[in-house]
């Protein structure tokens, strides 16, 4: 239930390293590896239906628990996408408290642009200390991106929520402040950032209803893994009257492989 790995860092470059002809050799001091952990979280959903309701003849569909599994279980995964999306330290729980997984915010550590009086999270430890939300800026991207590729990080995926993924769309062309560049092509009209050329690289820019509004988050989505110890179990519980139960459980968490390869922009305007 605390799924751990290791992490790395091959230590920095150096200009000076010149030995001189027939010296002996000199041992290379090495960098321990850091050891992380984060718990696993359990999450479920319990539909319940009647005899009755399975019995009789629905509009539009069959048996009425397996309905409710299905919409369930899609309301499952959302509720495990903002678990692992969140502001939120680990917690290892208890006999009546439920263990926690780390989300994504309190493990970006290196690489934050963030309000006034705003602090970064740490190691799935410290979550991320809100400050003065402001307008989105492609600056601060830039800044994340910089600290990013100086890190040693290629990010790849910038996650926003649904109104900086209109704010971001508005750096073409002047800024926030200016107006979006459009191409027309025949009917069709393009104002829209799905793909964001950097000095870094390239980002695919993606929408999220799941994660903080307030934040956008530039990721290396290979250095993020979700790692599970249950998935998706079906488990029929025992009747307790005229009705049926399915509990619909996973146990999983979140690893963070090397959080310096990715950032975190944050205390924006959500709406």
């Amino acid at each position: 239930t605390n799924h751990e790995w290791q992490t790395d860092d091959i230590g920095t470059a150096s200009a000076t390293n010149a030995v001189i002809e027939g010296n002996d050799a000199t041992t290379t001091a090495a960098t321990a590896s850091v050891r992380l952990g984060n718990y696993t979280q359990i999450s479920d959903k319990v539909p319940r239906v009647t005899r009755t309701q399975r019995q009789v003849n629905s509009a539009g569909r069959g048996d009425e628990l397996d309905y409710q599994i299905m919409k369930m279980s899609k309301l499952l995964k959302n509720d495990m996408e903002s678990a692992l999306l969140a502001n939120k330290v680990k917690a290892a729980g208890s006999e009546s408290v439920a263990r926690e997984l780390a989300g994504i915010e309190s493990w970006l550590a290196t690489n934050a642009d963030l309000g006034t009086s705003g602090v970064a999270g740490s190691l799935g430890t410290t979550a991320r200390v809100s400050g003065t939300d402001r307008a989105l800026a492609e600056s601060q991207l830039k800044a994340v991106l910089s600290s990013c590729y100086n890190e040693g990080g290629n990010p790849d995926t910038i996650f926003v929520n649904a109104f900086n993924k209109q704010a971001m769309s508005a750096f073409v062309g002047g800024g926030t402040s200016g107006p979006a560049q459009r191409t027309v092509t025949g009917s069709r009209v393009e104002t829209a950032i799905d793909i964001y050329v950097s000095d870094f690289g390239s980002l695919a820019v993606l929408p999220s209803r799941h994660m903080v509004t307030e934040s956008m988050l530039v990721l290396e989505m290979d250095m993020f893994a979700i790692a599970s110890l249950a998935e998706f179990e079906e488990t029929p519980l025992a009747k307790t009257g005229d009705s049926d139960r399915v509990q619909i459980l996973s146990e999983y968490t979140l690893e963070s492989r090397n959080e310096k390869s990715s950032g975190i922009v944050s205390d924006l305007n959500a709406a």
